[in-house]
Parts: structure tokens; sequence; C-alpha cells
């Protein structure tokens, strides 16, 4: 059961990654990521296989001990809880960065690769997002802290509509 639960993680959420990376301006994409609840299916089999190891994990975590996260996270459950934990944030991550780089109006042809390099290595495509978003927002003139904020000064930032490419 664990095993196909494993396996099941991230085919729930390749879906979403294909519409984000392969049809970005499709209006169904942007649709379809305006929800965050997109990170539910692999949050509930996180759920579901860390039930059973739930106290040995809460005892790794709460009171950090590498030997015992190493030893909880050496079982099938364990193994499986964090794959479906890296696969919702991993998504949840992505989602933020599509729906961003929309926003600000950054060409999907820059996303896409930052979009497949946070599948595999969220932290070094949300590292190169947020370099391409700083780049972005100096050639648009902005000023110079305008990538660090959220809602920067797009007229469309916020309002869930993409701008026109």
């Amino acid at each position: 059961m664990t095993q196909t639960l494993f396996t099941l993680t991230f085919l729930l959420a390749a879906p979403f990654w294909a519409l984000m990376i392969l049809l970005p301006g499709w209006r169904w994409t942007h649709r379809i990521t305006a929800s965050p609840l997109i990170a539910m299916p692999p949050l509930l089999i996180y759920l579901m296989v860390m039930i059973p190891i739930f106290p040995q994990f809460w005892a790794a975590v709460s009171a950090p001990d590498l030997d015992a996260l190493r030893e909880v996270l050496s079982t099938a459950h364990g193994a499986a809880a964090v794959w479906a934990q890296l696969i919702a944030f991993d998504l949840f991550i992505g989602r933020w960065i599509y729906r961003d780089s929309r926003d600000r109006g950054i060409s999907p042809w820059l996303i896409s690769p930052v979009l497949l390099l946070t599948i595999f290595l969220s932290p070094i495509g949300l590292l190169g997002y947020f370099a391409i978003r700083a780049v972005a927002s100096m050639v648009a003139g902005e000023p110079r802290s305008a990538w660090l904020d959220a809602d920067s000064a797009r007229p469309n930032a916020g309002a869930g509509q993409p701008l026109p490419h």
C-alpha cells in the first residue's frame, strides 16, 4: 500500500505541472492554478502514510535529533511521507512561481525551465526564479526593491489575470 501511495503522489501532481509548463497561456491553466488546493492530493497522501508513524515522527521533529529523524525516514512510511510533502510543497512553490510570473508579464519561455527545475530541485528553482524576477524588475525600470514586493507596481498584480505577452 505504501509503495502504491508513493507512486501515486507524483502522478497526482504531474497534470498541474504539465499545464503550467506546456500550456502556460491557456486560460484553463490559469483558472485551475488559481486555487492553492492543487497541492491537496499529495497532502492527503502525506496524511495517509504519516498517521501510522506519527508518534515516531513527532518525537524526531519536536525535539530535533538527527539519528531519530534518520531512523523514521529510513522506513517506507517515513520516506513516502517526506516524498509526499516534497511533492506538495514543490507544487505549491511552482504554482506561486507560475502565477507570479504571469502577473509580472515574465515570458513563459523563461519560466518553463525554472518550473522543470523546481519539480526536481525546488530550492534551486526558487532561487532561479528570484534572480529572473529581480532582472525583470530592473528591465521594467521598477524601483530596486520592487522585486521583493509581493504585489509590486504591476497593474494586474494580485488581480488573478495574466498580463498579455
